[in-house]
Order: C-alpha cells, then structure tokens, then sequence
C-alpha cells in the first residue's frame, strides 16, 4: 500500500455536532479519516474523561472527572474479573461520551469506502491519563503503581473494543495512543524513568497490534524518542514537525532503525496553535525536505523516509475556532496531494 503523503488527524475538533465535524474530514481526510473527540460538546469528551467510564473509582460529576480511593478499591476485583474475561462490551465507549464516534461508525455504513486505506482510531495513553486524575490528598495517579497498572489494562480494552467495533468495515485500523504527557519526560515535572516508559508501552502496544491494526503513538512536544523507537509494536511516531523538528532529528540513527523495520513517520506538519493564513504548502513541504535531509545524514535511508510517510496537524484542534480548523485541514489536503504527487 502506498501511503506516501496519506493525511489523517489527531483526535479533538471543535464542533459541538458531530455531523459538521465529520462534514470536515470526510472533505479533507478521506483515505484515512478518524471519529472525532467534540471537548467542546460536552466535558465527558475531553481526552481524560471519555475513556474514564468502568475505570476503578472514576466519577463524572457536573465539574469533571473525579476520583474516589474507596469506591476504586471495592470495583477493583470486579474490574479484573472483567479484564480476564476478555468483555470489551463492558468496556465501551458509550455515546453521550463520544457522540463522534458513533456518528463516524454510522456514516461508514452508508458511504462507498473504496478510497479508505486506514479508518484511525485512539485511545487517551496510561501515562496522560493517569497524570490527569488526583487522589484526595491531589497527588495525581501516575504515582500510584497500582492503580497505574489497572488504569492501562483498562484503556487497552477501550482500545480493543473500538477495533472490534470497527472491525466490520473490513478496512485497516490504525490505533494511536496519544500521549501527549510525554512532553514532559526528563524534565523537572515527571520522576517517570524511561525504564517505566519502554514497558509500559510495549505492554499496551503489544495488547493492541494485529495483522489489519497499525500502532501509532502521538506526542505533540519534545521528548526521547528513543523511548518510542525502542518499543517494537509501535509502528507509527507522530511528532510536532512544525515546532520540534530540530529535536527529533536528533534521534536519526533510532529513527533510521525504526524505518528499517517498517515504521512510519506522521509529520504533525500543519501547525495548530501557530497557524496563520499566510503558511504556504511549499514552507510545509520545505520543512519536511529539510528534516529528511537532516536524518539522511544521521544513516536513515532517504527512500524509507519518503516512502514511510504520513501527515497530519501537530496536535488536535478541540481549543481552536471552526474557520481556522477549516482552514488547517484545507491546507493539510492540499499538502498531502502536493507530496503524492512529488518525484
């Protein structure tokens, strides 16, 4: 399959329908569109809330997401019992907590999908989760070994049960665990180690990969990379290549191994919180000729970083107003055709 300059997007847009959103990437993204988070619909879509549902001691209350150490300890054993017995059902997404996801399973039904080469899925990763949620004393979970480990076993069954929700449509899945908490490893923010790292997300990305379903991982600021080169069931980096292109070049002759096992780069190109109208497709492009330069003469090899390619914006556009949304996916179609059609 060729997937040079195949765009898709993050996971938040900021529609409160769902129709207008999937109107958008539909539009713009039709050979890999993705269900599209609405936080601006509801609080129960924001990216920690709407995988929380059956998670030990989470809560939704009218001023978000809460949690409660008594409540988790007694829905733990159950919890488990849950997970060994495989019931994704139990695990589902449910629809007033992502209306955008239902929505998008709906129009798949009745649209001619000859032209899709990936339906995108994600789930919310353990580490942005877990650092988004405060016990009672307010020291965030990911502290917390154990519950740490539950709420991962957790979040990959909310990820098992979209693909097996998607699974009729006969097409190739792609899973991104976005993780965007990771901006912050190795600095003063997180004692995370990158031991911890490594095999929690090998752990997560193993539970998840198939022989129709590609896994990516989504970190829209700087970090190791190494972190994510080094887990082998991660088939997808998706980097902030507009704002931290510099950083990730860094890694060249990790990123050149991974390429050379069949990983793919997603260049977060098209920028969100910069965008301007003034951004040309030949700036983007340019950016993009300069960061395979920069990792050719690292070792990557050229022709596997051309070939192994995807784009999308540097992170989603839940926070941003409907016209300029419009306007970056505008621009990342017209981009995605410019670099399809490149020698």
């Amino acid at each position: 399959m060729n997937i040079r300059g195949l765009a898709t997007g993050i996971g938040s847009l900021p529609y409160k329908e769902a129709q207008q959103a999937l109107d958008l990437i539909f539009q713009y993204l039709p050979q890999a569109p993705f269900w599209p988070q609405l936080p601006k619909r509801n609080i129960r879509e924001g990216m920690v809330a709407q995988y929380s549902e059956r998670l030990p001691g989470m809560k939704m209350t009218d001023d978000g997401l809460q949690y409660d150490a008594e409540t988790a300890e007694q829905q733990l054993e159950e919890f488990y019992a849950r997970i060994i017995g495989m019931d994704l059902d139990h695990f589902r997404i449910s629809e007033s907590y992502a209306a955008g996801l239902y929505a998008f399973h709906a129009a798949l039904k009745t649209r001619d999908l000859s032209d899709v080469k990936f339906i995108k899925c994600h789930v919310t990763g353990p580490f942005t989760f877990t650092a988004g949620i405060k016990n009672d004393s307010g020291v965030a979970l990911i502290h917390d070994e154990v519950l740490m480990q539950a709420m991962a076993k957790g979040l990959v069954m909310k990820a098992l049960w979209q693909i097996k929700f998607f699974k009729e449509f006969g097409k190739p899945i792609i899973m991104f665990i976005d993780e965007p908490f990771l901006g912050c490893f190795g600095s003063a923010y997180t004692a995370l180690t990158r031991e911890t790292a490594v095999k929690t997300l090998k752990e997560f990305s193993a539970a998840l990969k198939g022989p129709d379903v590609t896994v990516g991982v989504h970190c829209c600021g700087n970090t190791d990379w190494s972190i994510f080169t080094d887990v082998e069931t991660i088939d997808i980096i998706n980097f902030d290549a507009f704002g931290y292109l510099d950083k990730l070049t860094l890694y060249g002759q990790e990123i050149g191994a991974f390429l050379k096992r069949s990983g793919i780069l997603c260049w977060g190109v098209v920028p969100t919180q910069d965008f301007h109208d003034g951004l040309a497709i030949e700036l983007l492009a340019g950016k993009i000729r300069s960061g395979i330069d920069a990792l050719v003469k690292k070792g990557a090899s050229r022709d596997l970083v051309c070939e192994q390619l995807l784009l999308s914006p540097s992170c989603g556009l839940g926070t941003l107003d409907v016209k300029t949304s419009e306007n970056i996916f505008r621009l990342l179609s017209s981009l995605s055709a410019y670099i399809r059609k490149a020698p």
